[in-house]
């Protein structure tokens, strides 16, 4: 990382256990980031599981970031220009998004149930075929969705990815990484319980909090 203008990182943990070494060595890695380039070091919660959610873990979280002198410069504790910085206080931009998202084109309701996603998967592993969404509610018409609704069905909010091309992304270690835009099957963006998925309350976060580097584990790239 050669680019030494001000950095603004953020450590997101969800507080749902404990902190661990990964979750640490994560923090440790921005909070140098912002310290070398004079940046922000940003603590942001993102407790939108709300089934798994333990508010003694917050606790926890950042009494041990306290505790190995990794200071935050905004958070949830002591406020700062871009909150709030908890992701339950921030739906309603999540959700004015979505509208956005919807009334655009690039994401859509889906109806499907748990039971007809396992049928549909069972089906495809039959068949030997790559296991995922199919779509199959992207395009339905406005009398079919009222027709579910009508049933009482829930919904999630998919993101219509593109069917084709190829999706870059820029790594400022790995270099570019390209994957086959329709390999993406629409991921959920909002769950039947009105909460955003982890992956898109990130991108909107990230990007109202104008943060210029994201450091995580490898593991995280295929989500970038």
């Amino acid at each position: 990382m050669t680019n030494q203008q001000p950095a603004r990182v953020r450590f997101a943990p969800s507080p749902t256990g404990y902190l661990h070494l990964g979750g640490l060595r994560t923090a440790l890695f921005n909070w140098l980031y912002a310290r070398h380039t004079g940046g922000q070091f940003i603590l942001r919660i993102e407790d939108t599981d709300q089934n798994r959610y333990n508010p003694e873990s917050l606790d926890d979280i950042m009494r041990g970031l306290r505790w190995l002198g990794l200071d935050w410069d905004e958070g949830p504790d002591i406020g700062g220009p871009y909150g709030p910085y908890v992701q339950t206080e921030r739906q309603a931009l999540y959700h004015d998004y979505i509208e956005k998202l919807i009334a655009s084109g690039h994401a859509y309701k889906c109806y499907v149930t748990s039971e007809e996603l396992d049928a549909m998967r069972e089906e495809q592993r039959a068949k030997g075929q790559p296991m995922g969404y199919d779509r199959r509610h992207r395009w339905l018409t406005d009398e079919q969705r009222a027709e579910l609704e009508a049933t009482g069905r829930s919904h999630v909010v998919r993101f219509a990815a593109p069917l084709e091309g190829v999706t870059r992304v820029h790594d400022l270690i790995r270099g570019d990484i390209e994957i086959e835009s329709a390999s993406i099957l629409d991921p959920v963006l909002i769950k039947s319980d009105g909460m955003p998925t982890y992956h898109f309350a990130n991108v909107i976060d990230d990007h109202f909090m104008e943060i210029t580097h994201i450091l995580r584990a490898d593991e995280w790239i295929s989500s970038a």
